[in-house]
């Protein structure tokens, strides 16, 4: 019978330990004096010291009743470097990994810090990154950690496909993904790296765009990554089924409450049958709903949506119940991570305050508000249970970010010339939630410098305060005389319906013309009626005035249309030198078509000024440019004045109308790209001056020409590209009908404003 041999030892020796307390090694080892161990737990003691991490190499060994335990520490840190690494910073990987300066080294620890900044790389793209730790012995067991990276190059997404989609193109899909494909631009762009949690924020992104549209069914079954053998690039296929198309049934409004009348509910339900069927459009229902039963006094109200689905005929039917919800009211608000931003500006993102009722549909409405704010890089709102089972702490964690902007630059314009321009805009001024912003522009020929201030809660209340100030000087090359005008505008806005909205201003405007000394006699190329304006001396306009605007954009039933409808008038007369009414009336309208392919947009504009006092001027009238009406320059249709020795001068007209139809498509390049085309047609006209301007003009043996309203029309193509630079509009026009005093503009390039 084999006995285990076993060991007692009367002392332990500890050997090769500087900085490691002899204490702490028989801690690990678990060996007493006297005490009989086998060689197995002999084994264990020695296992238990190596995997302290501390020590490169341990030894064990029985001498008698003595045991010798022999170990070589583990080097402190001395330094950590990188080598190699250009794309991601050192201060960046130093926050990767574990190993620090001053610590005992570890190889363990830094194969899983090489690892960790692989890691890093793979998130920016770079899956072929490569990452050595080596060690550099220095003096007194010391050593220098440095981390060899090669970084490789970016593994890009080649190729983004799908399979099963049959409604939507691969190129309309792809517009809606986060992840873009590789291009000519791809030095621009990091979205075309291939990050797995992209891909799955692309899938949601994908079910969003396709349940929006009445595809309940919608679902990704798939998405097949494949690398490239030079690990250089990935192809990407989403595997779709799309389902059918779902439209809106019966919409019906029921109640299981006996103080509640169904019937006021459902005359309030804009929900109609036919309708493309959206959560989004039940959702808005929703809180349109419980909004009423709030101002109707009924508290606790809550509309939970049953939805029936008829397979034949595929359609929805929608129910909206109204029912009782549990009786729980807010204890308070709790705003922490708010440095610079006020309580109130956040508070007042919220409908509800401290004792009303609790509608999570409402905390969720105020948290996209806060975040809407833009003050934030992120904004969590949570409720959770309070004092009592029926109270609720709303908690509202915030991150800020930063949201003013300075900026210098150089500007360009065909009429004002080169110029030097300095910008600010802060929107969230001394954390108040304001916006303040001023410019200065001083091209060669004209100076302008403006000051803007915005006050969304005036007063608390959904009220917008606001002034505009603005001063502008023109010293045109071309023109005989300069202008000087000065506004100063405040104004409030509120919102008289759901759609619409109402903005009341003052308005006092200094315009004056220099350069021109009546007491001499008239410039040759300069006409009569101008001259005549501009000896008239400086004027100033006090007006009151209002815009009405009616916007189904963001709360309309169909995603892909909207409505934009302005009016406004402004009633000068409250003082000042003249009195006039100046009317003006803007509207568009866009829809998609072609499985949203294609993007038509239609919009008119127009102004009248009407005198019962005082005469317009030049600078009071109507001068369009191609902002307006594409095709032509900047005063370049309308009334003129024309004569011998180089008279040309632009009057402006009284009234002007121009109507613009145009269409938006791909041209087939790749979507990164970010180009796509266009065609338009514009039809517009400007007319009407003074009267007696044209005896003015025959008295200096001049004529006015184009008084009377005459249709120009204008035909092009665009090319729209979302540049770098920012969104930008190149336009090819070409006028069919003109007059000879026209000034035609064949091409103009813009920054591009999307309705």
């Amino acid at each position: 019978m084999a006995v285990a041999q076993t060991y007692s030892f009367n002392s332990v020796t500890i050997e090769g330990n500087r900085r490691i307390e002899s204490g702490t090694i028989l801690s690990y080892a678990g060996i007493a004096r006297g005490q009989a161990v086998t060689a197995a737990e002999l084994n264990d003691a020695y296992q238990r010291i190596l995997n302290s991490g501390l020590f490169e190499t341990v030894v064990i060994e029985p001498q008698g009743s003595r045991l010798v335990i022999r170990v070589v520490e583990y080097p402190t840190i001395n330094r950590i470097a990188f080598e190699g690494n250009q794309r991601i910073k050192d201060e960046d990987l130093t926050g990767v990994i574990q190993s620090q300066s001053r610590r005992v080294f570890s190889p363990r620890v830094a194969e899983a810090d090489a690892q960790a900044i692989s890691e890093a790389y793979s998130t920016e793209g770079r899956l072929a990154a490569r990452v050595s730790p080596r060690v550099i012995r220095r003096s007194d067991n010391r050593v220098d950690l440095v981390f060899e990276i090669f970084e490789g190059g970016v593994s890009e997404i080649e190729r983004i496909g799908f399979v099963g989609n049959g409604n939507y193109s691969d190129r309309r899909l792809r517009r809606v993904l986060d992840t873009k494909q590789a291009g000519l631009l791809r030095a621009l762009i990091r979205r075309d790296t291939f990050i797995e949690d992209r891909i799955e924020f692309d899938k949601q992104l994908l079910r969003d765009f396709y349940q929006s549209r009445g595809y309940v069914d919608f679902r990704v079954t798939g998405v097949n990554a494949e690398l490239a053998q030079e690990r250089d690039a990935y192809f990407v296929t989403f595997n779709v089924e799309e389902g059918q198309q779902f439209r809106v049934g019966d919409v019906s409004v029921t109640s299981d409450l006996p103080d509640v009348d169904p019937d006021l509910f459902r005359s309030r339900v804009k929900l109609r049958e036919g309708v493309v069927y959206s959560p989004t459009l039940v959702e808005n229902e929703i809180a349109r709903l419980e909004r009423l039963a709030i101002r109707e006094g009924l508290n606790f109200v809550r509309v939970e949506p049953s939805i029936n689905r008829n397979d034949r005929d595929l359609t929805l039917d929608v129910e909206f119940m109204l029912t009782r919800g549990p009786r729980v009211f807010i204890e308070r608000i709790d705003i922490e991570g708010n440095t610079t931003t006020m309580d109130r500006v956040i508070r007042r993102q919220f409908e509800v305050v401290e004792g009303d009722p609790f509608n999570p549909r409402a905390i969720r409405e105020s948290a996209e508000r806060i975040r809407a704010l833009g003050y934030f890089a992120n904004a969590d709102v949570e409720a959770r249970e309070g004092s009592t089972p029926q109270q609720v702490i709303i908690d509202v964690d915030v991150e800020e970010q930063p949201t003013g902007s300075l900026s210098f630059g150089g500007s360009y314009s065909t009429t004002d010339g080169f110029g030097a321009a300095i910008s600010f805009s802060e929107t969230n001024f001394l954390g108040r939630g304001q916006s303040f912003n001023f410019s200065i522009n001083t091209a060669s020929s004209a100076q302008r410098y403006s000051i803007g201030f915005i006050e969304p809660a005036f007063l608390g209340r959904d009220l917008t305060f606001g002034v505009n100030l603005s001063y502008t000087e023109t010293d045109y090359e071309d023109s005989v005389y300069n202008t000087t005008r000065g506004v100063f505008q405040p104004f409030i806005g509120f919102p008289v319906s759901e759609n619409g909205q109402l903005q009341l201003r003052y308005t006092l405007e200094y315009t004056d013309f220099s350069n021109i000394d009546p007491s001499q006699p008239k410039p040759a190329d300069l006409g009569g009626i101008v001259f005549a304006e501009a000896t008239s001396g400086e004027r100033i306009d006090s007006s009151l005035g209002y815009t009405y605007s009616y916007d189904t954009r963001r709360t309309g039933l169909n995603p892909n249309a909207g409505v934009l409808l302005e009016f406004g008038q402004d009633f000068a007369g409250v003082g000042g030198d003249t009195t006039h009414i100046k009317t003006s009336v803007r509207a568009i309208a866009q829809t998609k078509v072609l499985s949203e392919e294609v993007t038509l947009r239609a919009s008119f504009q127009g102004g009248a000024l009407n005198y019962s006092q005082g005469e317009s001027r030049t600078t009071d009238r109507f001068l369009i440019g191609p902002n307006i009406m594409r095709g032509f320059e900047y005063g370049g249709i309308g009334p003129r004045e024309v004569g011998p020795g180089g008279v040309d001068d632009a009057l402006g007209g009284n009234f002007y109308a121009v109507a613009k139809f145009e269409a938006e498509f791909p041209l087939g390049l790749p979507e990164e790209y970010g180009i796509s085309g266009g065609v338009f047609y514009d039809v517009g006209s400007v007319w009407g001056v003074n009267d007696g301007y044209s005896n003015i003009a025959t008295t200096a043996g001049n004529s006015v020409v184009s008084p009377d309203f005459d249709l120009r029309h204008v035909v092009g193509v665009s090319v729209f590209w979302d540049s770098a630079l920012g969104p930008l509009r190149l336009n090819f026009s070409e006028p069919l009908k003109k007059t000879k005093w026209d000034k035609p503009l064949n091409f103009n390039l813009t920054v591009s404003t999307r309705f």
